[in-house]
């Protein structure tokens, strides 16, 4: 005798229920923070924040040039290292809640098959923060490989900063003053 099963695909998250994964979690440990502490709240964003940013695809556009002369191991631990700091600065920056909230305003497709989900952060006292995430699809997932606040790109902050600081002082140095940014969060 035979059985059918059928045979289902796993569900894709959409872009926009990517982002509202983040928001949601990074909610959560706002209203947690001070119970969490800052180890609390990096332990719970971490696994969140590594399944919906592409770390590997972002850390090479923050390199520039430089990526193709590192080595593989260098590549690995710059990619390592540049997740343990994004988390960290998430961990660090939502430290509490006053009544924030997010918004999600609308999606668009960009060119190169890119999503631009637009959202708000709405602070309680009425500002509000633009964000626009800009996600990717790698393999059978979107991922966030750029955040815009207000106008202003984080890839591209992070592309300015890191690649002079190559120039000047090396890999080493390089992945010694990343560790120190997220030495200062933990602090």
């Amino acid at each position: 005798m035979f059985v059918l099963v059928p045979i289902t695909s796993a569900v894709i998250d959409t872009p926009t229920q990517v982002v509202e994964k983040l928001h949601a979690s990074l909610l959560t440990v706002m209203k947690e923070a001070e119970k969490l502490g800052y180890q609390g709240r990096y332990d719970r964003l971490n696994p969140v924040i590594s399944a919906t940013f592409d770390f590997p695809f972002i850390a090479r556009v923050v390199v520039g040039r430089y990526w193709q002369g590192f080595s593989d191991e260098e590549k690995a631990k710059f990619v390592a290292t540049f997740s343990r700091l994004s988390i960290a600065t998430y961990a660090g920056r939502f430290n509490g809640y006053s009544g924030e909230r997010f918004k999600v305003v609308s999606s668009k497709a960009t060119r190169r098959g890119r999503i631009v989900v637009r959202s708000i952060l709405i602070k309680p006292e009425g500002d509000e923060i633009n964000l626009d995430y800009i996600l990717h699809k790698s393999g059978n997932q979107w991922n966030i490989i750029n955040v815009v606040a207000n106008g202003v790109s984080d890839l591209s902050l992070k592309r300015t900063d890191y690649t002079a600081f190559l120039k000047k002082k090396g890999f080493n140095s390089f992945i010694d003053k990343l560790n120190e940014k997220i030495s200062c969060y933990a602090e």
